[in-house]
């Protein structure tokens, strides 16, 4: 099947490269950009039908979130962050959904899933109030998905939760200031007291399950799928994304190169630059076919109708952590071997290396506590997270 969204999204590449340099500067995407990746279908694509969305193969959004990453780490983030909240929406009661849809559905969502708002029950739903770091691309959003923690009468925790919260009943705090993906603008979210009817809640343990209420009205493939792998995967394609657009620049950079030192000569007649690129390409090939393996075999089983096995969930999240780790691993020996060539300021390389570093640490990058869950799985031992 072919992505058309990607095909549109080519004819806008050539400007977001143009600007990618500006929306560092200016700490966010440009409103014309979001404006035209909107126009492109981009934030449809994992948005039910029934909703005007496209319901698109999932691997089709990462693969034009790597397109678009490759030309701009921080809008391939912003996209893929923004782009993947219409899948989660979509396992929210219908109520929901049509509350951020129903008058459009264009309507794009902020999140900031760390449960660090702390939530009491009250008369139909919770009363909130917190502050969240690191909401990328909120400044272009009507709503946010907000992490909750729900504490009883004595003030113990006992249960997590994901809040829909539209924006009159948060602030955002311009704080973002960072050394990678500076363009993100992933800045504050504050909630002094605002009321979240029930039918805006998700237990986080759902997740784990692979059900939600909104699987009632939507009951496509696509949103019968382990979240873990949805949203990591998300997390992930920028990164592999940019790698494979510094990669490409660096080809084009140092194909004309002539070394001053080190005995002149040209660069690309180095055999050791020359095996460089050999295993950068590799690395880069090997997470990008991992990745969309796992996404195409998880939906090959939603559609089937099949049972996911926890096998398969628990490979999809090692590949994701590994396929992150070995991107990292080989824009870190371009930019090394690149030299000076690669130092100044707001190069493609160089703002490439610092975005993907940028990106690997999330912590849906987290190599070493998704390798031990894939561990636990292998052994036989149980496997309890919400982020497999």
């Amino acid at each position: 099947m072919e992505n058309v969204v990607l095909g549109r999204v080519r004819e806008l590449l050539p400007t977001i490269a143009e600007r990618a340099r500006e929306t560092e500067l200016a700490r966010r995407v440009p409103d014309e950009v979001i404006r035209s990746l909107i126009e492109a279908g981009v934030f449809r694509m994992l948005q039910p039908a029934r909703h005007g969305g496209l319901e698109s193969d999932p691997v089709h959004f990462f693969e034009t979130v790597r397109a678009i990453s490759a030309e701009c780490g921080s809008t391939g983030w912003v996209t893929a962050v923004l782009g993947v909240h219409p899948w989660h929406l979509a396992l929210f009661d219908d109520t929901a959904q049509a509350e951020v849809w129903g008058e459009d559905p264009d309507t794009l969502i902020a999140s900031s899933y760390s449960p660090v708002g702390t939530m009491v029950r009250v008369d139909g739903g919770y009363e909130l109030m917190g502050c969240w770091r690191f909401s990328s691309g909120v400044d272009h959003c009507g709503w946010a998905l907000l992490g909750g923690l729900l504490v009883d009468e004595r003030g113990d925790a006992v249960d997590t939760t994901t809040l829909l919260v539209p924006r009159s009943d948060y602030q955002i705090r311009d704080v973002w200031d960072s050394v990678g993906l500076r363009g993100t603008g992933s800045n504050e979210i504050v909630v002094e007291r605002a009321f979240v009817p029930d039918h805006r809640v998700m237990h986080n343990y759902e997740f784990s399950q692979l059900r939600g209420p909104g699987q009632k009205v939507n009951t496509g493939p696509l949103y019968r799928i382990p979240f873990a792998t949805v949203f990591s995967s998300a997390i992930a394609a920028p990164v592999l994304g940019v790698v494979a657009g510094c990669y490409e620049e660096f080809l084009t950079r140092m194909r004309s190169r002539v070394r001053l030192s080190l005995g002149g000569g040209r660069f690309v007649e180095d055999a050791f630059a020359q095996v460089t690129v050999g295993r950068a390409s590799s690395e880069i090939d090997a997470s990008i076919l991992q990745m969309d393996r796992n996404v195409r075999a998880l939906m090959e089983a939603a559609t089937a109708g099949n049972e996911i096995p926890m096998q398969m969930r628990l490979r999809a999240r090692r590949d994701q952590v590994m396929g992150t780790e070995r991107a990292l691993d080989a824009i870190d020996k371009l930019f090394k071997i690149s030299g000076g060539a690669s130092l100044d300021t707001g190069n493609p390389i160089e703002r490439g290396w610092r975005d993907a570093h940028a990106g690997g640490a999330h912590v849906a990058n987290d190599t070493e506590r998704a390798l031990a869950l894939y561990g636990r799985g292998a052994f036989g031992l149980p496997v309890e997270d919400n982020m497999i």
